[in-house]
């Protein structure tokens, strides 16, 4: 049950979300998180947010773009903590969840595209938090077995099966197993189950909530949760100019995030760790700088190099931007160690929890990503700090010098190459083949 004062306190953050004239709410709720984030024996809280289908094009404070949506309470967590710069998930929404969820590459997960399902003998993350309550609220993508995620160990499952809904006002909900038609928009409904389930935990708990926002179909929130005004609703406003819609339902998750965080008891938020992650590139039809064809679904850096926030307990670090290489797979053993529990050493994850509140460099030396096709044909990338190398389903290749060509403009191998980017090429090309073998 939610306390006056927290209905108090959410009441004040969404005036605040469509005013630029006072300190945010969000921010404040993050600065009490990290602020208490002491170290002690009480396990912390762990909430993951997913967002679907949103690129570093799409998210405040990152340099590519230049039409944000505004979402204060994600800058709030970037105030008061960490920005991550080279992490890299795969190009489309199940392999990167595959990925996160066992903490292997796809290609080690059999999940590197959409359509293909990831076997129940898997042992996921949640199997390793025996001492936390789990929960997974929003997209699966992984399965149409409406029990797979509660039989693979998850504690608690609720949300949708498939890639999508076809309309976010009247959708299929699966919990724990039975299916029934929602009419509540989906971000709130989802904000709800969340809201519920939190505020159920007794123990130590961690929430997979995985918002299907902004996936496509786009389309008009409720206009109380975004700033994008009175947009129309008819479908061919929509297809003539869809990134307002775009950005106003990563607006109205924003908003929803906003409305989890007040709805917590003030013990609850105090002990929770933030981490938002975005599970691929912003889709082609409102990509931005990115050309079309390297968005989502792609290789290149607009298909993978996706937004990743932490803030909260024990996060000490406050707004900084970190540029360790950084791979979604790497969540599975930074949360363990979170939460107290050893790393698992039969995954390709590799535990970042050392930057979280000390400055130095993460424990990846190579990031990898890879995407495969209908004809079981892969595109397969790999980088350094500074050198990214992409082998292409038809053998051809690309090598790239991030430090000055983000966007991937130039193709070194179009010319002869330096005696150091030689050097680098044959460090990639092998590093590769160790990875895929």
């Amino acid at each position: 049950m939610k306390s006056l004062l927290h209905i108090f306190t959410y009441s004040v953050m969404t005036l605040f979300i469509f005013s630029c004239s006072s300190k945010t709410t969000a921010e404040e709720i993050t600065e009490e998180i990290a602020d208490n984030g002491t170290e002690d024996d009480n396990p912390p809280n762990i909430l993951l947010i997913i967002a679907d289908d949103m690129g570093l094009d799409a998210t405040p404070n990152y340099p590519i773009g230049s039409i944000k949506p505004n979402m204060l309470n994600l800058e709030g967590f970037m105030a008061n903590g960490i920005k991550f710069n080279n992490v890299w998930a795969n190009p489309l929404c199940s392999p990167s969840r595959a990925t996160m969820l066992t903490g292997k590459y796809g290609t080690q997960a059999g999940i590197t595209r959409v359509g293909q399902t990831l076997a129940s003998s898997e042992h996921i993350l949640q199997n390793d938090m025996s001492n936390y309550s789990t929960a997974l609220i929003g997209k699966w993508h992984l399965s149409t077995d409406a029990s797979q995620p509660t039989a693979m160990g998850i504690d608690y499952f609720a949300g949708i099966l498939n890639g999508t809904v076809q309309d976010y006002y009247n959708w299929s909900l699966v919990e724990n197993s039975n299916s029934a038609t929602s009419t509540e928009y989906v971000t709130s409904k989802l904000t709800d189950l969340s809201i519920d389930w939190v505020n159920a935990q007794d123990d130590p708990w961690f929430l997979w909530l995985a918002y299907n926002a902004p996936h496509t179909p786009f389309h008009v929130p409720p206009s109380n949760l975004h700033s994008q005004g009175d947009l129309p609703i008819d479908q061919a406003s929509i297809d003539t100019n869809p990134l307002p819609y775009f950005l106003a339902a990563l607006e109205a998750m924003d908003s929803e995030i906003g409305r989890l965080l007040a709805s917590m008891t003030d013990e609850a938020r105090d002990n929770t760790v933030i981490i938002f992650i975005g599970d691929n590139g912003s889709p082609n039809q409102v990509a931005q700088e990115y050309e079309r064809a390297r968005a989502k679904g792609s290789v290149y850096q607009g298909g993978i190099n996706v937004p990743l926030v932490i803030s909260g307990k024990g996060i000490t670090r406050k707004n900084i931007e970190e540029n360790s290489i950084i791979n979604a797979a790497d969540l599975y053993n930074t949360i363990l160690e979170i939460s107290g529990n050893s790393v698992n050493s039969n995954t390709d994850s590799k535990s970042f929890k050392n930057v979280l509140a000390d400055s130095g460099i993460g424990s990846r030396a190579y990031g990898f990503s890879e995407v495969s096709y209908d004809d079981e044909s892969l595109d397969y990338t790999i980088r350094t700090s500074t050198h990214k190398y992409i082998l292409f389903n038809d053998g051809t290749e690309a090598l790239y010098d991030l430090t000055i060509d983000p966007l991937e403009n130039t193709n070194l191998l179009d010319n002869s190459l330096s005696e150091t980017d030689s050097a680098i090429y044959n460090d990639l090309t092998a590093s590769l083949q160790e990875i895929v073998k």
